[in-house]
This record gives structure tokens, C-alpha cells and sequence, in this order.
């Protein structure tokens, strides 16, 4: 095995994170040195309870947020001080975001949103597999039937679905999920919870999911839990 099969997709290394406090002006520690490893092809939880930093973490992974201190990795590439346009093209090709909310532009037919990332994509090889990708995988989560239909005329299940298979069109290194499951009830929960533990397999990408669930933090490879901003 090579050394690039074996470096880390994701490295932290003592990452804090504060923001200014409104009320008195002084900082409020969020993350507090966080310092991790993830390898290719992981499936890790982030649990915890509510402002123990969860989004914070996933933020400052996701290139959304900086830390205060500290630094991030992604494949070897350090994230501190990159320009915008690579930060962007990273946000674009190499991670792969599901949230709470779909997101999911309503004037949009399914397939429409699925491949509104690639239009930002520069990779040209990968542009030209963008429908056909995009097919097999609407396929592959129930929705061949769903295509054409706008969102308005699919259920919050249906809907978090075509989110995954935009998440992961451009073939991304990271699939970053922020309490995906959060909005759906429970049967939905659970089947879009089972359906993204296997495509981290079938896709070989690694998924990193905030969630509240204990039932679904259980299925990942592993779970990190933290408190009070510390990996505990």
C-alpha cells in the first residue's frame, strides 16, 4: 500500500475556534483543540448535546467558517490561507453537503437540481458523465419515476433524497451531513439514514453526518462525541 493510500482524507490538528461575545465583547470558546484523523472511505457520527460545537466542527471542515487556531487538511492540502477561488472550487468538487432543509430550488425539475453543481464544475470529463451519473443515482435511491417532477410534488423523504444524490454528483471526497434525518419522520429517518450508510460504501466516500439519532450514529464505522467544544 502506498503512502497516499494510507494518508488521512481529513487531518485536525489542535483546532479551536471563538467568536466575539455580543453581550460584553469578550470571545466565547466554541471548539477548544480538536485533533483528528480521518481515513478514506470512513463513516463517522458527530454526536453531542445542542451547542457542544457539532456544527461548528462541520462548518469549519465544510470551508464555510475558519478556526481561530489551529489546522485543517483535506488530502493533504492544508485549507489556512487558501484564496477564495480555491476554496470555492473545493466547496464545489470536493465536498458534498446534505442539511436539514433540502435546499432544493422549486422552479427546478429533479434532475435540474441534481445538476446544478456541475455547473460550476470545471472537469470536463466529469461534466460529460453528469446526466448519465445523475440517472443511475436518482435511479439507485428510488426516484427514476421522479425525474421530471419539481419538488413541490414529492414528499420531505423524496426530496432529502434527490439532496444526497446532488451532494454527491461531482464525485466528491467528503459527504458532509448536518442532522440530515432532522426534519423527516421517524420510517423516512431511517430509510434515508440506511440508504447513506451504504452509498458511503457503494461510492467509496467518506461521510461525515451530525446527528442527534442515537440509532443512526450506531451504524457509522465510528462516533465522536463532543462537549463543551472538546472531543470527549
Amino acid at each position: 500500500m502506498s503512502a497516499t493510500d494510507t494518508q488521512p482524507i481529513l487531518k485536525l490538528n489542535d483546532v479551536s475556534k471563538a467568536y466575539e461575545s455580543l453581550a460584553d465583547g469578550g470571545a466565547v470558546d466554541v471548539l477548544k483543540g480538536i485533533t483528528l484523523e480521518i481515513a478514506k472511505g470512513e463513516s463517522v457520527a458527530v454526536v453531542g448535546p445542542s451547542g457542544s460545537g457539532k456544527s461548528t466542527f462541520l462548518n469549519i471542515i465544510g470551508t464555510l467558517d475558519e478556526p481561530s487556531s489551529g489546522s485543517v487538511q483535506l488530502d493533504g492540502e492544508d485549507l489556512a490561507g487558501l484564496e477564495e477561488e480555491r476554496l470555492a472550487e473545493i466547496r464545489n468538487r470536493e465536498l458534498g453537503w446534505i442539511f436539514q432543509s433540502h435546499h432544493l430550488l422549486p422552479q427546478c425539475t429533479v434532475i435540474e437540481n441534481v445538476l446544478v453543481p456541475t455547473l460550476a464544475c470545471k472537469d470536463a470529463a466529469l461534466n460529460q458523465d453528469a446526466e448519465a451519473r445523475a440517472r443511475r443515482l436518482l435511479e439507485r435511491v428510488g426516484l427514476k419515476e421522479r425525474v421530471a417532477h419539481r419538488p413541490g410534488q414529492l414528499s420531505g423523504g423524496e426530496r432529502q433524497r434527490v439532496a444526497v444524490v446532488r451532494a454527491l454528483i461531482n464525485r466528491p471526497k467528503l459527504l458532509l451531513a448536518d442532522e440530515p434525518t432532522g426534519a423527516l419522520d421517524r420510517v423516512s429517518a431511517d430509510n434515508l439514514g440506511q440508504l447513506l450508510v451504504d452509498l458511503n460504501k457503494e461510492e467509496g466516500v467518506t461521510l461525515i453526518m451530525v446527528t442527534h439519532a442515537p440509532d443512526l450514529a450506531e451504524r457509522m464505522g465510528r462516533s465522536l462525541e463532543l462537549r463543551d467544544g472538546k472531543l470527549v
